[in-house]
């Protein structure tokens, strides 16, 4: 664990608590920096939220833009998580920021806390633009006391954190439309009918205009690259520099958020080539790890996809490259133990590959459960001690292709594993 986060978990709460009232005498406390914040895009959803705002950043960076922005979760080092016009924030900003929060935070919880100091090391530096992730939910995530925001941005809406956000796709949609806010317009991703209704009845409530994947805009690759279309407009760009059919969607709604805020075509060309957002589909070629499966002539493979959404974008992932390229596939997986396994699995099943299941520091599922969970859906699985172990494992049997899959923490050990690989 590094420094900051040790930091922060040894002075805070560590406890999710949906709630507003603790952040907003926090703030006020700090001086309200969240109303201080330059032109705010806050984004919500399930899935895709860190690779849109990654989108919306390299775009309105293309365009001249400096522009800050809060993520979450970090994944080796917690200075990824504020980015400030254009730069991870650092040491000794930090932690200048965090004692003030630490004199007057109370029984703030370690999100509250560093969700307050992203906003006041924000406030505090000149930026045109600040591009906001929510953390869960959305009507009582910490991010919520954005009053004002410039745009609201909402990604696909999955089931996901259950024991907060329940198991009703509906509510889960309502909770995260959250984030929609009277004068703020809404650029809302692909949704499931039932998710969408619900995001429509509060964009109706706060008279929200809303702006939709599939209705008002539409995108699909095209000889390589993606298509946009509006009802007047039409675009032949490049494909987004992240791996995956599904980035074309991710990529139509920051695209469709650059055209709210004015940005020129030229600044979307540039800031699909260049945008980069680790552990999503990443292929690893430096640093142990890829070392490794560079000498056994393999491909690797990283994603932090966790829920059963995220499994089937790896699923269509690698069923493509083994369609073009057919090679023997292993999967190396751990998952925190309150996840939906079986759900991730389902998605897999037809993938043909061997897998090897890993733990990892926190609370990851056992690596023999969840081998007997995979085994459940067809797959032949393994437990195994590590991810060296694992990865050793599959080479040794002749693996081609291998994805290292099911959780940003566990992506985050392998990421962290060399300075090569840290995220920057």
């Amino acid at each position: 664990m590094d420094p900051i986060s040790e930091r922060l978990r040894a002075r805070h709460p560590q406890r999710i608590d949906l709630s507003l009232d603790r952040m907003r005498a926090l703030c006020a406390a700090l001086g309200d920096p969240q109303h201080r914040l330059p032109p705010v895009v806050h984004v919500a959803g399930t899935n895709g939220k860190g690779s849109t705002v990654a989108l919306i950043r390299a775009v309105a960076e293309a365009a001249g833009l400096k522009v800050h922005a809060y993520t979450s979760p970090h994944l080796v080092r917690f200075n990824e998580r504020i980015r400030l016009a254009g730069r991870l924030i650092e040491d000794d900003h930090l932690n200048a920021i965090l004692d003030r929060i630490e004199g007057v935070s109370g029984e703030a919880t370690v999100f509250e806390s560093t969700t307050a100091a992203a906003f006041l090391a924000m406030a505090e530096t000149t930026a045109d633009l600040a591009v906001i992730e929510v953390g869960l939910g959305g009507v009582l995530d910490a991010t919520n006391v954005i009053e004002r925001p410039l745009l609201s941005v909402i990604t696909p809406v999955d089931y996901d954190h259950a024991e907060f956000l329940g198991t009703d796709l509906a509510g889960i949609a309502s909770e995260k439309a959250g984030v929609l806010k009277a004068g703020a317009p809404g650029v809302i991703g692909r949704q499931r009918e039932e998710a969408f209704k619900a995001i429509e009845r509060r964009a109706a409530d706060v008279r929200a205009r809303l702006t939709v994947l599939g209705v008002d805009f539409d995108a699909w690759a095209e000889r390589g690259g993606m298509a946009f279309q509006t009802a007047d407009l039409f675009m032949d760009l490049p494909a987004p520099a992240l791996a995956g059919a599904h980035q074309i969607d991710n990529a139509a709604v920051a695209i469709a958020a650059a055209l709210e805020l004015d940005l020129p075509e030229s600044a979307i060309i540039e800031g699909l080539k260049a945008v980069r957002w680790p552990a999503r589909l990443q292929r690893i070629s430096t640093g142990p790890y890829g070392q490794a499966a560079k000498a056994a002539e393999a491909e690797l493979w990283l994603d932090g996809g966790h829920n059963p959404h995220a499994g089937r974008a790896l699923a269509a992932f690698l069923a493509e490259r083994q369609a073009r390229a057919p090679r023997p596939l292993a999967l190396i997986c751990g998952m925190l133990g309150n996840k939906d396994a079986g759900g991730f699995f389902a998605a897999l099943k037809d993938s043909q590959a061997t897998v090897f299941t890993v733990g990892f520091d926190g609370a990851a599922a056992e690596p023999a459960a969840l081998a007997a969970v995979a085994r459940g859906h067809g797959l032949a699985a393994t437990p195994a001690g590590s991810v060296g172990e694992a990865l050793d494992l599959a080479l040794r049997f002749g693996a081609g292709r291998v994805a290292i899959c099911g959780s940003l923490y566990l992506a985050g050990e392998v990421l962290g594993a060399s300075p090569e690989t840290w995220p920057v």
